[in-house]
């Protein structure tokens, strides 16, 4: 993805990680999985296979781990639990939508998959800044 395309699957999260401070690990992640989804859709609109499809759920794990790295460990667990599972559900579908052979679907659970991540990444930072004195 060029740096001066904006997003095409990913738009808030991308736009909250660039808000986020030390959060440069987590955008090559999101830049990363963002480059993958589109070549995937691309390739469910085509009606053929694309390794941007086989890399897909890698890729969309590794943004997962580092939202996890960047929100905290204990945090992703405990008080973001039900964040984890938003997330967790969205991409169940994004892997049903592909499974399935379906660019519709697969469109509208990445809308899903990024409002999760990046409301797990605005509400952690909103929880630790209240915390602190």
């Amino acid at each position: 993805m060029h740096p001066e395309q904006e997003p095409t699957f990913l738009p808030l999260t991308a736009s909250v990680t660039r808000a986020a401070d030390g959060a440069g690990a987590l955008c090559r992640r999101v830049a990363e999985a963002d480059e993958v989804a589109a070549g995937c859709w691309a390739a469910l609109l085509g009606g053929c296979g694309s390794p941007d499809c086989t890399a897909l759920p890698m890729r969309l794990r590794a943004l997962v781990e580092a939202a996890s790295a960047h929100v905290g460990g204990t945090w992703w667990l405990t008080g973001g639990a039900a964040h984890r599972r938003r997330v967790a559900e969205a991409q169940l579908r994004i892997h049903d939508a592909v499974r399935e052979g379906d660019g519709a679907e697969f469109a509208e659970a990445f809308v899903g998959y990024d409002q999760a991540v990046a409301t797990a990444v605005v509400s952690a930072q909103t929880e630790l800044e209240s915390s602190t004195p």
